[in-house]
């Protein structure tokens, strides 16, 4: 079974709209205790996102300097947001969304390919913001019970040959016999993309070897 982001989302979108303040936009943060807020237009949908990175700019002194020609594309986009007010002076836009229907692994590597802890979850069909995945959402996959774990992984195990499941802290111990190694080494990746596995240990034996390592040319 694939874990999709409706499955582990908040249901509360946390954003501001584009006119709001430096000091709303702080105020948000900490009511809701997140280091992001989505920037929503007037139809409620994600035009970009204020971090705490870009409020701290304004500490940073950027914004009493002058800009040079010689200044790099972002430290020019630093010196403007240092001297913003609004949500739509600091966004970082567009903003990167997901839907209700992406599986939680594609977020997650989303997440860490851009480097943020949060995602507003949009609706597909309107665009309109309604919800927010944070990093600590996708991490649940991970605290899974261990005999919903166990379903899914016996799931990709064929059913003709008989194979132990043995779970410890999200690392999958499998057991059993099969014809070729290559079949193996199929299966336990298909065990490790089972959402919620830690790792694999694989502990499957195999009749021949199919597999061979060509040796490097001198």
């Amino acid at each position: 079974m694939s874990i999709e982001v409706k499955d582990v989302m908040g249901r509360v979108a946390i954003a501001v709209l584009e006119h709001a303040s430096f000091a709303d936009i702080v105020a948000a943060m900490k009511r809701y205790a997140v280091g992001a807020v989505t920037v929503i237009d007037a139809d409620r949908r994600p035009v970009g996102v204020v971090s705490e990175d870009d409020l701290l700019l304004k500490e940073t002194g950027h914004a009493r300097h002058a800009v040079s020609v010689f200044d790099s594309r972002a430290r020019r986009q630093e010196h403007r947001k240092a001297g913003a007010v609004t949500a739509a002076e600091l966004m970082t836009s567009p903003a990167i969304t997901v839907t209700p229907g992406t599986p939680v692994r594609e977020a997650a590597r989303l997440m860490h390919a851009r480097r943020v802890k949060q995602l507003p979850v949009i609706d597909p069909v309107t665009g309109r913001v309604a919800g927010t995945l944070h990093q600590r959402d996708v991490l649940r996959v991970f605290t899974r019970p261990a005999g919903e774990l166990e379903a899914d992984v016996r799931a990709v195990l064929p059913r003709d040959g008989t194979f132990s499941v043995a779970i410890d802290a999200g690392v999958v111990t499998i057991g059993g016999r099969v014809a070729a190694r290559s079949r193996a080494v199929e299966l336990t990746e298909a065990v490790r993309a089972v959402e919620g596995v830690v790792d694999v240990v694989a502990e499957i034996e195999h009749d021949h070897e199919d597999l061979f390592t060509v040796p490097p040319l001198l």
